[in-house]
């Protein structure tokens, strides 16, 4: 088994070096079954808004590509994945956790889990939204309400598959169950299920270049942006 760990400023928010990181680590698991888990009291806090607020185009592009790249190199690791949400996972963050095959949520209270990307004025990647698709129950709902949900409603809005006051040792053992089915039977049966998922194929790239990356860039979502870093302020 390895342990990846999101470990970075502003409670684990996904920058261009954090992200490089769970890359590397993925391909350093090969086909080894895989928790994900944050470090501290967080599992991520989404995006780095304060990195992604000074781009331009051309290093939007380049970071949209690799958030696309990890999330399908996580949702389609050969071996079985489990996230451990230890903490908030808001927008990107609840993206990675849906990409795992089993999600295991703390109990705590005051925990939040969210894809609130249209609240913030986000458009979603196509091919994160197909994933998305396939892996939330209550997939339309939780993408056009943008609510933040508590454990128990993350439940039932499918955003997780299970509550446990020790997410990380529940985990673990969920991990270890699965990877006692033979390897090469559950990473055919895995692929055979997820390879109609249109994650990355050209119709997809195009719809990402005309519809979503203008939209990235555009001066309104980054004065959305800067307000929102503000108000946390």
């Amino acid at each position: 088994m390895r342990r990846i760990v999101l470990d970075g400023p502003a409670k684990n928010a996904l920058g261009t070096d954090l992200l490089r990181h769970l890359e590397r680590s993925l391909a350093e698991a090969g086909s080894e079954p895989v928790l994900l888990t944050g470090a501290g009291d967080a599992f991520s806090a989404g995006l780095n808004l304060k990195e992604i607020a000074g781009f331009d185009a051309a290093q939007m592009q380049r970071f949209l590509r690799l958030l696309g790249s990890v999330v399908e190199r996580l949702f389609r690791h050969p071996a079985p994945t489990v996230a451990a949400v230890n903490g908030h996972a808001i927008a990107g963050g609840t993206v990675l956790v849906a990409a795992c095959d089993h999600r295991v949520s703390t109990t705590a209270p005051t925990a939040r889990i969210s894809l609130n990307e249209v609240a913030l004025g986000l458009q979603f990647p196509p091919g994160i939204l197909e994933m998305i698709r396939y892996r939330v129950a209550r997939f339309e709902p939780v993408v056009l309400g943008a609510q933040m949900y508590g454990p128990e409603d993350a439940l039932r809005m499918g955003l997780v598959d299970e509550l446990a006051d020790d997410p990380v040792a529940v985990g673990e053992a969920r991990l270890a169950a699965l990877a006692n089915n033979p390897r090469g039977a559950y990473a055919a049966a895995k692929a055979a299920l997820r390879g109609p998922v249109r994650t990355n194929d050209p119709e997809i790239e195009r719809a990402f270049v005309e519809r979503v990356l203008p939209v990235w860039t555009s001066d309104d979502l980054k004065a959305r942006i800067r307000a929102f870093l503000e108000r946390k302020r």
